[in-house]
């Protein structure tokens, strides 16, 4: 075999190699093109919460964030049932006529800061609308505001059932520990009156009128103390 064959046989090889190697490292279309999937919680992170009560463990209708509640709390976990929220005596320092507000704080005032959300259940555990809560306490000294309205306010749940409390911490006075009074009640139902406690204070375990399942769940945040609650009613 010449040098001529040789080099012929030699050129057509490489001819072919090249041609393969090309059809290798070529771009795929689009038909052969493989979707990226897209990780849930980083999808949920760019989409605004739904204030929708589908999913009783949301409780934050703040665009572009979502609470998950305590399993613990009165109709979440995916309760279906419950008892309603256990009476307490009223005391002496309620005032009728409240006004209607969502925040007690008020600048300057001395005190921790604290938010309580939550929501309103009838027993069935369904969201009631429009139910009316009434809250009031002593402020971060252990007084009360009996001549005016410091501290006391009304409001109604959204359409969801939810609520919102902004106040401060209450403080201590001779024979009783940190609570707070309210009033809950569904449309045209019986008014349940209560109070909520705070954990880890000593004077609870003194106090006639504590009970535990009034406890409120305190959360240390960047933003300040926050608590969840639920409470349950007898609708009509």
């Amino acid at each position: 075999m010449n040098r001529k064959t040789i080099f012929s046989i030699v050129l057509t090889i490489s001819i072919f190699a090249l041609a393969a190697c090309a059809s290798v490292t070529a771009t795929p279309t689009s038909s052969n093109t493989e979707s990226i999937p897209i990780a849930s919680n980083d999808l949920q992170a760019t989409m605004p919460a739904t204030t929708s009560n589908t999913d009783p463990n949301v409780i934050a209708p703040t665009a572009g964030t979502t609470v998950s509640m305590d399993p613990s709390l009165a109709c979440s976990g995916g309760k279906t049932t419950a008892s309603t929220t256990l009476e307490l005596t009223e005391g002496p320092y309620y005032t009728a006529d409240t006004p209607e507000r969502a925040n007690l704080y008020e600048e300057g005032m001395p005190g921790t800061k604290l938010v309580i959300t939550g929501y309103v259940y009838d027993t069935n555990c369904q969201p009631v609308a429009n139910a009316w809560l009434d809250f009031w306490q002593a402020d971060a000294n252990g007084e009360y505001d009996n001549s005016g309205y410091t501290l006391r306010g009304h409001q109604f749940t959204d359409a969801n059932g939810f609520y919102s409390l902004t106040t401060v911490v209450p403080g201590i006075y001779p024979g009783r520990t940190e609570h707070i009074h309210f009033k809950v009640q569904a449309p045209n139902g019986p008014i349940i009156t209560s109070q909520l406690f705070f954990p880890g204070v000593a004077q609870n375990e003194s106090d006639g009128i504590f009970d535990a399942s009034l406890l409120l769940p305190i959360q240390e945040t960047s933003a300040g103390l926050q608590a969840q609650f639920n409470f349950v009613v007898s609708a009509p």
